[in-house]
């Protein structure tokens, strides 16, 4: 009877030691207490990553989705933050310049910054002034007259006066700046920095090259695009130049040319760097990509069955608007926008008449009369509506959700917001 109950006592200590070995942390004793300790150890080491894993996985799952839904959400209303009254006459135009407006006349230039205040003001005299920017810089020229300003988003830089007639001008990044010239029986292409100083001249004859009727300089300065046109009785032929100011063109020959490409039915009005190696050259019903490290190469055609009525580009996208004839609605234009490879990334009918269009890196703007439409770059609309009177243009100001709009006789600062209908302020 004592070995019976010995028996049982010696079994129920040893299931109580078993079923403790998942919860007690052994100090010190035996090899198997050191080894239950570091398995114990182990098993919530495991746990807490685990748990750890599964909590990081649902916050990035979270932000993904949140991110999915920003870059897809359709805006329907706005609200005004501020209003400032401006007089913008009938003779001025703007373009964006270092992410606010630069604004010129005949008489003279104006940086307005995202409150629709004049940050600094220039005084030009040109008949018939027209202006490029990139980064923080812009040139305006008077065309077909001879005066040349480069301004900074700080104020004037220089002002030159041109030996002939000005023909077209672009801008690098960092203020050097390219201009053609027409005389009599030649053209001229010289190329300065921010300063006026000379750095390159070009000269070609209307007989031999044809007239240029566009020209593209790159990021850096280094590289130049041309397109010329050629009338030879009732046949017109249209070329495109590359040039290297770089120790490429001048390995090349004299006139540093690294590359050409002619066109018999084609006329390409249009030409740009949009961005440093890649130039796109906007025919009437063709564009033509090509990829411009030191020496042009073709990269990609895209062919239209209609012609091209507008062209707007960033460095990821190149974007066409042309005439719906065949649209079964009430749209009037297509808009197609296109990779850097030549190939589509989707289409939308446009459905009112349009003055400006503005291409930013994630998004671009179409506004017409009252009407705006927002897109991004993925082809999900952000913004469609009406506004407070006629846009002369819309940029964003760079805060997130906001834009600048300008009216004939006003400056908003606007915020999409969910909701139908406009806020004022």
């Amino acid at each position: 009877m004592r070995e019976k109950q010995k028996d049982n006592k010696d079994k129920k200590q040893k299931n109580n030691k078993k079923q403790s070995t998942d919860n007690v942390i052994y100090v010190g004793g035996s090899k198997e207490a050191e080894n239950n300790n570091k398995n114990n150890s182990r098993t919530r080491n495991l746990r807490t990553k685990t748990i750890i894993a599964i909590l990081a996985l649902m916050v990035f799952v979270a932000a993904a989705a949140f991110i999915n839904s920003m870059m897809n959400k359709e805006y329907k209303g706005y609200r005004v933050i501020s209003s400032t009254e401006t007089n913008y006459e009938n003779t001025a135009s703007y373009i964006q310049f270092s992410g606010n407006l630069l604004k010129y006349t005949p008489d003279g230039v104006s940086y307005i910054n995202r409150n629709g205040d004049t940050v600094w003001s220039a005084g030009i005299n040109m008949k018939m002034p027209i202006a490029v920017a990139r980064g923080d810089y812009a040139v305006v020229a008077d065309l077909n007259g001879n005066a040349v300003s480069v301004f900074s988003n700080e104020g004037q830089v220089s002002s030159l006066t041109m030996p002939y007639t000005i023909c077209d001008v672009d801008v690098a990044k960092q203020g050097a700046f390219a201009v053609v010239l027409e005389s009599d029986k030649t053209n001229y292409i010289k190329l300065y920095d921010k300063n006026g100083n000379d750095i390159y001249e070009i000269q070609t004859t209307i007989d031999k090259s044809g007239y240029p009727i566009d020209i593209a300089i790159s990021e850096d300065g280094k590289k130049l695009f041309t397109s010329y046109i050629n009338m030879n009785g009732t046949t017109i032929t249209n070329s495109l130049a590359a040039y290297n100011f770089g120790d490429v063109g001048q390995n090349a020959n004299a006139d540093r040319m690294v590359g050409g490409y002619m066109f018999d039915s084609q006329v390409i009005p249009k030409v740009s760097f949009v961005n440093n190696d890649i130039v796109v050259a906007f025919g009437t019903d063709e564009i033509n990509i090509y990829a411009m490290k030191e020496k042009p190469g073709e990269k990609a055609k895209i062919k239209f069955d209609v012609e091209i009525q507008s062209v707007f580009y960033s460095e990821k996208y190149i974007g066409v608007i042309v005439k719906n004839d065949n649209a079964d609605d009430n749209s009037i234009y297509k808009v197609k926008v296109y990779d850097l490879k030549g190939k589509l990334k989707f289409e939308y009918d446009l459905d009112f008449n349009y003055d400006n269009v503005y291409a930013g890196k994630n998004e671009f703007i179409i506004s017409g009369g009252s009407d705006i439409l927002i897109m991004r770059k993925n082809g999900n609309v952000k913004y469609k509506g009406n506004m407070n009177g006629r846009v002369i243009n819309v940029v964003p100001t760079g805060n997130r959700l906001e834009y600048v709009v300008t009216y004939d006789n006003a400056t908003e600062i606007i915020k999409l917001k969910s909701d139908n209908g406009t806020e004022l302020k």
